[in-house]
């Protein structure tokens, strides 16, 4: 059953005549594709981290952030995925995106010109005010961490 999916506009501006427009690769993707701008191949060393430029800087609304993710065939097959795990994008920033990556595999990789190199994903999120208390409330699980849920 289909429900609908909601179209946010996302304002962008080009700062390389080379940059390409991140563009989604199925109808339902979540994740909108993020092409390397760069003049020649890029080699990645083993344990080395790049910063790849898409040539776009975006315009985030406000309310709403951008989420730069791996793409799967790109981290699988090549070992190559953001530095940071996932990037931040906050709806202030108006610099050029760049993508950290890093070469998890034990041999040199190459970013090819326009190749795709990360998903950038727009969601909402919401700001916490935090509020410094002398006790918490209580629950089952109190202070167990890393790991301790599901067992006996």
């Amino acid at each position: 059953m289909y429900y609908g999916i909601a179209k946010q506009q996302v304002a962008f501006k080009k700062l390389n005549k080379n940059a390409k427009t991140p563009s989604y690769g199925s109808e339902y993707a979540a994740g909108a594709d993020l092409y390397a701008c760069i003049e020649t191949e890029v080699t990645v060393n083993p344990g080395e981290t790049k910063f790849i430029p898409t040539g776009l800087a975006l315009e985030i609304p406000i309310g709403l952030v951008g989420l730069v993710y791996a793409r799967s065939g790109l981290a699988c097959k090549k070992g190559l995925a953001p530095a940071n795990k996932v990037g931040v994008i906050d709806s202030d920033y108006r610099g050029e995106v760049m993508v950290a990556l890093h070469n998890h595999s034990a041999v040199p990789q190459t970013v090819a010109v326009g190749e795709r190199v990360a998903q950038l994903v727009i969601a909402p999120y919401y700001t916490a005010e935090f509020i410094e208390q002398e006790e918490l409330s209580g629950t089952v699980r109190g202070e167990g961490g890393f790991g301790s849920t599901g067992r006996k």
